[in-house]
């Protein structure tokens, strides 16, 4: 196994807009393209350019997505990948990325996940002109529309183009230079050429890319699918609708504070399980289950103990945020059958209620089933609880 070397450069991929403007229910960065997000299409961009640190800034309640798109976008890259959560404003994501930033980084580019598909070349041409002398760098189209002045509904005056051009993403920069301009700023700006202006700095341009676009209106992400997705193929109904299967196993210690959660129930009486959440392991096996199934990293990637707002959570909480990661990956959960190894507590009499539980907190049919293991490994001693699960998606 060959070490990666440590790069000189780095990449701060903002990706924690909002895109209201978009209309999407998600966050703009996680909305589809085709099978792949806007952010995981911008992260193949990014992997594809010259080696580089690469620092995803994420919505706070998103860092767990993030983190699975750039991990699966990152190939053998993954040492590489940082995710953070991003602030109230760009600069202020902006300024969350480049805390991530290594020592022995000296170029840092800027680029906005909103421009999926900017293509490789662009980054390249970006840092070479940066490493060749220029402390700021940002990729740029001429304008080609005719362009007015205009007062209200009336045109004032025309506009000379030939002086104009379309600034785009990745941005590029010294990295003591934006260090320095970031940590002096007064104001917000729109991007960051503008901030290294205000400072001063020289910036240079390079050619950009008409592919370079960003993703900002409904209008823009068709857009952006029709450049992606391939011509239709004769395909029979049967081979676009192949189900996946997923298998998912949690296990917790019993010792936990308060009383027993298990399978969506409160136990009383029954000793509580540790866990950063209830422990319900039970609720933890068929998440993995079904993340697995839809190709979407595992539970530590989307409910790990650094995201404070699972701390205590109960099934209900995991199941459906569960379902609404595969229904914006574009998959549909079929069943699940989850099985429970433990000799505490008896499911024989509540099996029914925990089906109900979990069924309609995943929206879709949960069969559970309950055994013991004749007083052989942890759970035969009383220690814990296991479960495993097996889940089955479809394609929406």
């Amino acid at each position: 196994m060959s070490l990666i070397p440590v790069p000189r450069v780095a990449v701060i991929v903002v990706a924690a807009g909002s895109g209201q403007r978009l209309g999407a229910e998600a966050p703009k960065a996680f909305v589809g393209i085709d099978a792949h997000t806007i952010l995981r299409h911008a992260l193949h961009g990014v992997f594809a350019a010259p080696q580089a640190q690469v620092i995803v800034v994420a919505p706070e309640d998103r860092v767990g997505d993030a983190k699975t798109e750039a991990h699966q976008a990152a190939g053998d890259r993954v040492d590489l990948v940082s995710v953070v959560a991003g602030g109230a404003t760009r600069q202020a994501s902006v300024s969350a990325g480049l805390a991530a930033v290594w020592p022995d980084v000296e170029i840092v580019l800027v680029h906005d996940a909103a421009r999926a598909l900017t293509p490789p070349e662009v980054f390249a041409r970006v840092i070479d002109a940066v490493a060749a002398g220029s402390d700021a760098v940002i990729p740029v189209l001429p304008v080609v529309d005719t362009l007015k002045h205009v007062d209200a509904d009336t045109v004032v005056a025309p506009v000379d183009r030939s002086v104009l051009a379309a600034a785009q993403t990745p941005q590029g920069f010294r990295r003591a230079v934006l260090d320095a301009a970031y940590r002096d700023a007064a104001a917000d700006h729109t991007d960051d050429a503008a901030l290294l202006q205000e400072a001063g700095t020289v910036v240079r341009t390079v050619s950009g890319d008409e592919r370079a676009f960003k993703i900002t209106t409904a209008a823009d992400l068709d857009r952006a699918r029709g450049l992606v997705t391939p011509l239709p193929v004769a395909t029979s109904p049967v081979a676009a609708a192949i189900p996946r299967v997923g298998v998912g196993t949690d296990v917790h210690a019993f010792g936990g504070e308060g009383t027993l959660w298990l399978a969506g129930l409160e136990w009383p009486g029954e000793r509580g399980l540790q866990g950063h959440s209830d422990g319900d392991a039970v609720a933890h096996a068929i998440v993995d289950a079904i993340l697995a199934a839809a190709g979407l990293g595992d539970i530590g990637t989307h409910f790990g103990t650094d995201q404070p707002e699972y701390a205590g959570a109960h099934a209900v909480a995991f199941l459906a945020r569960t379902r609404a990661l595969a229904d914006e990956a574009g998959w549909r959960i079929g069943n699940v059958s989850v099985q429970v190894q433990a000799n505490r507590p008896r499911f024989a009499a509540r099996r029914t209620e925990a089906e109900r539980v979990l069924s309609e907190a995943l929206g879709a049919p949960v069969s559970v089933s309950a055994t013991t293991t004749d007083g052989l490994g942890f759970t035969g001693t009383g220690d814990g609880v296991a479960a495993f699960a097996v889940a089955v998606v479809v394609p929406a």
